[in-house]
């Protein structure tokens, strides 16, 4: 981690990381079964991961993908979570979302379309 002070993480980010960590949703259970230890064709993702102001819920650092899993209450949130995804995409990552249900009842499905994004980005890299 870098340690200049642009890119220091702040304190309450930090903290709302491990928060976040602990009150995962059944789907991000799920999901981060299915992505830690390089269980994805050997790629590496991170949980609630800090980018700048924001927290991604997943992040494969290696092709720069944000994954986040989105409930019910984003319905009401749309706004923000195109400003989040435009501020993320301006920085050079790329982000895909998923609803709660398809992680819950298509996780095969999820997971291999993460795996062809990931197989994309690394080809464009």
């Amino acid at each position: 981690m870098r340690t200049d002070k642009k890119n220091r993480i702040s304190h309450v980010i930090r903290q709302r990381t491990r928060e976040l960590r602990k009150s995962s949703t059944p789907a991000e259970q799920k999901l981060w079964q299915a992505l830690r230890n390089r269980n994805l064709d050997d790629y590496k993702f991170r949980r609630q991961h800090p980018i700048g102001p924001y927290i991604a819920d997943f992040f494969c650092a290696e092709v720069g993908l944000v994954v986040e899993v989105d409930g019910s209450g984003h319905l009401d949130q749309i706004a923000y979570d195109q400003d989040r995804t435009a501020w993320l995409e301006g920085q050079g990552y790329h982000v895909i979302r998923f609803w709660n249900d398809d992680v819950l009842d298509h996780i095969d499905d999820v997971t291999q379309e993460i795996l062809h994004t990931c197989e994309h980005l690394m080809g464009e890299g």
